[in-house]
């Protein structure tokens, strides 16, 4: 984990245990969450997963840990594709006059609210009621859309740099 990431989340990994805020949080293994999440997204009828700033991200991040694990065509084959609303905020937004495109400051600037961002289930819920205020017609949908296969090679090298570990259960 990145020193940056940890400072925003709290989280840190030491001798292959994950701490949040100093105390030790349980985990299972990188491939029991993906085997799980791949499961939960069938269930859904391929969904279209939505996430700000996911493309250069989370998606490689994504990509590197499915394809280590040999489930890429499982999760592909599971969801209609992915869209980043950190681009499609900015073309829906540009004559706003926003200072930033970060997710925190378009939920204070267009929801009126401040939220504990980088708590991954605040960080989803804040989204979803953006995306609903946003409501983008489906061409703008369709421009922003992306699979993981259809990632641009400028974002494979970021995702490169990127490590998937898998310290197995705790």
């Amino acid at each position: 984990m990145q020193p940056g990431a940890a400072r925003v989340t709290g989280f840190r990994v030491r001798e292959q245990r994950l701490y949040l805020h100093h105390r030790p949080v349980l985990t299972n293994s990188l491939r029991e969450v993906l085997v799980a999440f791949i499961a939960f997204l069938q269930m859904l009828g391929r969904p279209l997963l939505i996430g700000h700033n996911i493309r250069r991200f989370d998606c490689p991040l994504l990509a590197r840990c499915l394809d280590q694990l040999q489930l890429r065509v499982k999760f592909e084959a599971s969801v209609s594709g992915c869209v980043d609303t950190l681009p499609l905020t900015r073309e829906l937004l540009k004559d706003r006059g926003l200072r930033s495109f970060g997710q925190e400051n378009l939920v204070r600037e267009l929801l009126g609210v401040n939220y504990k961002a980088h708590d991954a289930l605040e960080d989803v819920r804040a989204l979803q009621t953006l995306y609903g205020v946003l409501q983008p017609q489906p061409e703008v949908i369709r421009r922003h859309k992306f699979t993981l296969d259809t990632m641009s090679s400028k974002l494979a090298v970021t995702a490169a740099k990127v490590s998937c570990r898998n310290p197995g259960p705790q």
